[in-house]
C-alpha cells in the first residue's frame, strides 16, 4: 500500500522539529521530577526504583533524539546526492538502521511506561487478578512490537513502504495493543483511586488528598492516548503524518511520567505546610489559655482508617495513616 499525504521528507522535518520542541519541555520536567523526588530527603529516603525509572525513560528520549539528528543529517546532507531517489528515498527506507535503532528505543520506552502503569495498578488494588489482562496485552505489545521492527530489519522487498502488508499487520497490531495497555490501566487505577477518595470523603468534612493526583493522572492518560490513537489512524490510513506523531510520542511518554510524580510532590508538600500551620496554630492558642485541671475523660470512637499509599507514584508516605472520625466527622491527615 502506498504512502500519501505529507511527502516523507517534509514529514522528517515536521517531527524533528515537534520532537526537539517537545523533549525541551521533558528535560524541564524531568529536572522537576528530580527535585520531587529529592527535596528535603535523605539518600536513604529517595524512592530509588522510580527515580532509576524516570532517568531511563531521560536517557531513551536523549538517545531517541541524537538517533534523529543522525538521520536528518544523513538524509538531507550526507547522503542527499549519492542516495538513489535522494532525500525522500532515504526517508522512506525503512531498513536504515536509524530508522531500526529509533524505533527500538521507542518500543522499549513503551513498554517500560506501560509496565510502570501495570505496576501501579497493582500496587492500588494488591490483587494479581486485576493486572492479569493488561499483563497480557503488554506481553502482546512486546511481541508485535519487536517482531515488526525485525521483519522490518529484515526486508528484501518493498523496501522503502512500512505500510506493506508483511509489516503493517505486526505494527498495527502493537499500536492497538498499547494503546489498549494503556487504557486499561489508567482507567483501572483511576477507578481505584476514586473509589479510596470517595469513601474517605463520605466520613470526612475536608476534601482528600487523592483528587488532584486522580486529576492529573487522567489528563496525563488522555494526553498520550489521543496521540498514539492518531498515530494508529495516520498509519492504518497509509498517512507519512504518522512519523510526525511517532516521533512526538517518545518525549510526551516521558512528560505524562513526570506529570504524575511532580502533581503527587506538590500536593505532598501543599499538605506537610497546612498540617504544619495548623498544628503551629493550635500550640499558640494554647499557650495563650490559662491551665484548668481536668477530670479525666474517656471518649470510645469509631474511626475509619485509610493509608494513603502513594508509593505507586513515586512519593513513599512515611508519615502516619490517613484517620477520619466517622463519629464526628472530622479528619486528620
Amino acid at each position: 500500500m502506498a504512502s500519501g499525504g505529507i511527502p516523507i521528507d517534509i514529514a522528517s522535518m515536521i517531527s524533528i522539529a515537534m520532537e526537539s520542541i517537545l523533549y525541551g519541555f521533558s528535560v524541564l520536567m524531568f529536572m522537576g521530577t528530580i527535585w520531587a523526588l529529592t527535596y528535603k530527603r535523605s539518600i536513604h529516603d529517595i524512592n530509588r526504583p522510580i527515580a532509576a525509572v524516570a532517568t531511563l525513560l531521560f536517557m531513551l528520549s536523549t538517545a531517541h533524539m541524537v538517533v534523529d539528528i543522525i538521520r536528518i543529517e544523513d538524509g538531507l546532507v550526507t547522503y542527499r546526492d549519492t542516495f538513489p531517489g535522494g532525500a525522500a528515498a532515504f526517508f522512506a527506507d525503512v531498513s536504515q538502521e536509524t530508522y531500526v535503532i529509533k524505533n527500538v528505543i521507542y518500543i522499549f520506552q513503551t513498554l517500560l511506561a506501560d509496565g510502570v502503569v501495570i505496576f501501579r495498578c497493582y500496587v492500588v488494588w494488591q490483587s494479581i487478578w486485576v493486572i492479569i489482562l493488561p499483563s497480557m496485552l503488554w506481553c502482546s505489545s512486546a511481541v508485535t512490537g519487536y517482531y515488526g521492527i525485525y521483519r522490518v530489519a529484515q526486508a528484501t522487498s518493498n523496501i522503502g513502504n512500512i505500510f506493506a502488508n508483511d509489516t503493517a499487520q505486526w505494527i498495527t497490531a502493537f499500536f492497538a495493543s498499547t494503546l489498549a495497555t494503556n487504557l486499561m490501566g489508567s482507567g483501572l487505577l483511576a477507578y481505584r483511586i476514586w473509589i479510596i477518595e470517595r469513601n474517605v470523603s463520605a466520613v470526612c468534612t475536608t476534601k482528600g488528598p487523592m483528587m488532584p493526583i486522580l486529576r492529573v493522572l487522567v489528563d496525563a492518560a488522555v494526553l498520550y492516548s489521543v496521540v498514539l490513537l492518531a498515530t494508529l489512524i495516520c498509519f492504518v490510513y497509509s498517512s507519512n503524518a504518522q512519523y510526525i506523531l511517532l516521533d512526538m510520542l517518545m518525549p510526551i511518554i516521558s512528560i505524562a511520567f513526570y506529570m504524575v510524580l511532580v502533581r503527587v510532590s506538590i500536593n505532598k508538600h501543599t499538605s506537610s505546610h497546612l498540617s504544619t500551620r495548623r498544628r503551629g496554630t493550635v500550640n499558640e492558642t494554647q499557650r495563650g489559655t490559662p491551665h484548668i485541671p481536668m477530670k479525666p475523660l474517656q471518649v470510645h470512637i469509631s474511626q475509619f482508617m485509610h493509608k494513603d499509599d502513594t508509593s505507586a507514584y513515586g512519593i513513599e508516605n512515611h508519615g502516619q495513616p490517613s484517620k477520619c472520625n466517622a463519629e464526628f466527622g472530622s479528619c486528620n491527615v
